[in-house]
């Protein structure tokens, strides 16, 4: 049966007093979008119901709102970053069990609660097609907690997918730490002990190390996505997408289950990029004897390496999608565009002044010789006798710049930070090639989902030990530093293709994109990476060390910082990045572009 627009509305008003009530806080603000589901400081982000208001759906979204007011509830941000892990898998099981604490505590005394959690979770499940995995290859490790800590926590049996892919790892995880989780559920009450034995179980699976130093920045305004709410859309591999979405934000500054699906689109193999067989970072950095070296807290660093680059791409965005393809992905970005259009002016206008009143001519008046001063050729008239009067003009201190923006294409951009990075991506180019600026824009991926053809070939080679990154590497040309926006606008619109995005292994793109830079010849090199928090592949994390890609990009950062001949800076997509980078901004809305990326950006453009 049809509801009418007055029974959605009134779903929409009962969900959202639901959710404040469950916060604790008639100031908290809920509101229904397209946008990916979330919460951001007391912001609650929810689908829109469907048309017709079907139970199915009314359940999901009832689900994240309940899950988001708990979250604000029962969470201190302060506590459970003073005990966050620093490596990135034990991350992703830190805050899954944080998530499940806050819901168990909601659903010991509103059975209710419980089950529309439990319909967000067998959603997510249904997606990820756990239903039938069979190995524990097919079911990321934080998931296959999340639901062990939702089963021992609110005492709820698990029933279907989520049972199938906890019951795969339950063995290994019991012969760890044991039954139960530990002293877990004696501790929903009280989240300093609870994120201290958290710590503790994370040590006792290997995970996490004593000495390793805790995440101490303030990320201040984003708090964690409260639910693990579907997204419209879905394909063969959706559940793929799901996984490395929340995996790769809780390894960044919080959880933001906002699972989606998309479709595997492959672009033509063209030759790989020259990453090398050895440590892509000490091939270009000196940075001593990675065996010998230790990381913080005593955990063995691992050298860095491709297990093979045979199947690594570097393509054009053109080659990716037919050309009404592009055309079609680029009017839907001129439509989000139109939202911003003060913005956009605005923006483009103070940056623009900014840097032509770097670039302005000056002269030296009163020369004897030179250009002719016609704003002093009254004094000829009044008095012929006066001398001609010149002028010279001043050498200019501005210097040649190119800027080259690296953009994280992988599956946890999907939605709104993929259009905001896209949007971003627009105005800078248009605006800085507009002040005689060159800009490049370039995206990193995987083209594959948990290894493609490059871990076939070690599941051939009878897997051999610590084979390094396992994935194929997918790295995209939007626009060349000497193509003219105008020429290249249209490649944009294929950051918003289903398919593109999948994981990222941003310490190899780094290295790619300050490659590139520093073959070019202009006298300022600028490299600014937009991305939403840490690298994650599926395929290389669960063969290596939890921290393998992170400890990379970190050193990567520190070797183009310390070389000093390309300026680095990041944006951060709904994550704060200056954990890993010096010199970084965070924004959560077009709106900020105004502001922080107009602050970012002036800095970089100081004379120097």
């Amino acid at each position: 049966m049809t509801e009418s627009p007055d029974a959605a509305e009134l779903f929409k008003r009962a969900t959202t007093a639901t959710a404040r009530t469950l916060a604790g806080d008639d100031e908290a603000e809920v509101v229904f979008s397209a946008d990916t589901p979330g919460l951001a400081q007391k912001r609650i982000r929810l689908p829109h119901p469907a048309r017709g208001l079907p139970e199915a759906d009314r359940a999901l979204i009832r689900g994240a709102a309940d899950a988001a007011g708990l979250r604000l509830r029962f969470h201190d941000a302060k506590l459970f970053r003073a005990h966050r892990p620093a490596s990135g898998l034990a991350q992703q099981i830190y805050e899954a069990l944080e998530q499940a604490r806050c819901e168990a505590l909601g659903t010991e005394a509103l059975p209710g609660v419980g089950r529309n959690i439990a319909a967000v979770l067998d959603e997510r499940c249904r997606r990820q097609g756990y239903g039938q995995a069979e190995s524990r290859a097919q079911v990321p490790l934080h998931d296959a907690m999340r639901f062990l800590a939702h089963e021992a926590l609110s005492g709820q049996k698990l029933q279907g997918a989520a049972l199938r892919a906890a019951g795969i790892w339950r063995g290994w995880v019991e012969e760890k730490i044991g039954p139960h989780l530990g002293g877990l559920p004696r501790l929903l009450d009280n989240q300093e002990k609870f994120a201290s034995e958290a710590r503790r179980l994370l040590r006792q699976m290997q995970l996490d190390f004593p000495g390793m130093p805790e995440n101490e920045e303030d990320d201040g305004a984003t708090a964690p996505q409260a639910a693990d709410s579907p997204q419209q859309g879905g394909d063969d591999e959706a559940g793929d997408d799901g996984g490395a979405q929340t995996r790769k934000q809780a390894a960044g500054e919080s959880m933001k289950d906002a699972e989606g699906g998309v479709t595997a689109g492959e672009g033509q193999e063209q030759d790989s990029p020259d990453m090398g067989e050895t440590s892509a970072a000490r091939e270009d950095f000196d940075g001593g004897d990675d065996d010998a070296r230790a990381a913080e807290g005593g955990a063995a660093l691992t050298v860095y390496a491709p297990y093979t680059t045979a199947f690594d791409e570097v393509v054009g965005a053109e080659t990716l999608c037919p050309p009404e393809e592009l055309q079609r992905l680029r009017a839907q970005l001129d439509a989000q565009l139109r939202h911003y259009q003060g913005v956009v002016a605005r923006l483009a206008n103070r940056l623009q002044r900014r840097l032509l009143a770097q670039q302005a001519r000056s002269f030296d008046f009163d020369q004897e010789e030179g250009l002719l001063d016609a704003a002093r050729l009254s004094r000829v008239v009044v008095d012929p006798s006066a001398p001609l009067s010149f002028k010279v003009e001043r050498e200019t201190e501005f210097r040649d710049t190119v800027v080259s923006l690296l953009i994280d294409n992988s599956g946890s951009m999907r939605g709104r930070p993929i259009t905001l990075a896209a949007i971003t991506a627009d105005i800078l180019a248009r605006t800085l090639e507009r002040c005689g600026v060159k800009v490049e824009i370039l995206g990193f991926t995987t083209r594959a989902w948990k290894g493609g053809k490059s871990r076939e070939a070690w599941l051939r080679a009878g897997k051999p030990p610590s084979p390094g990154r396992l994935n194929d590497l997918r790295h995209v040309i939007y626009k060349g530093a000497e193509t003219p926006w105008r020429r290249a606008r249209r490649n944009l619109g294929l950051m918003l293709r289903e398919g593109l995005l999948k994981e990222n292994i941003d310490g190899e793109a780094l290295l790619w994109a300050w490659r590139r830079l520093l073959a070019r010849r202009e006298d300022r090199r600028i490299l600014m990476v937009i991305s939403d928090g840490a690298p994650v592949d599926d395929a290389t994390l669960s063969v290596n060390p939890g921290s393998y890609l992170e400890d990379h990009l970190r050193q990567v950062i520190g070797g183009i910082e310390a070389d000093g001949g390309i300026e680095l800076a990041a944006i951060g997509i709904g994550h704060d990045v200056r954990r890993y980078y010096a010199r970084a901004v965070t924004i959560t809305d077009a709106e900020q572009l105004g502001g922080t990326v107009m602050g970012q950006l002036a800095e970089l453009f100081e004379i120097q």
